[in-house]
């Protein structure tokens, strides 16, 4: 069962790789991703669309069969490439938990010794 509340279970919930039973990536895979992004969920997540979108362009051609039923592997990569810049820009502008950056605090380390009059 995914451990949503885990950062492998939440890079899986992001990408989505939720089926249990057909997952495309496995548990050391997603690690590796967070690794890579240094534990940042949403990179690890846009690093693994990326890996998946690479996959899916080079095993999937866009094919029609003589019933009309058709496949587009390029379509599909980049919809999971544009899914992965997306996750790129929300860090980017500091939305969600993978936010970079830091906060200004207002600091005056002798305030304790100042005289109120």
């Amino acid at each position: 069962m995914i451990d949503y509340s885990t950062d492998t279970g939440r890079v899986r919930l992001l990408i989505p790789d939720t089926d249990e039973q057909n997952l495309l990536l496995n548990d050391e895979q997603i690690r590796a991703f967070l690794t890579l992004e240094g534990g940042a969920v949403k990179l690890a997540a846009a690093q693994a669309l990326d890996a998946i979108a690479s996959s899916e362009a080079l095993i999937s051609k866009k094919l029609t069969t003589i019933d009309g039923a058709s496949t587009d592997g390029p379509a599909v990569a980049a919809e999971l490439r544009a899914r992965a810049q997306a996750l790129r820009e929300q860090v980017a502008e500091g939305s969600g938990d993978d936010a970079g950056g830091f906060d200004i605090v207002d600091f005056d380390p002798f305030s304790a010794y100042r005289t109120h009059w």
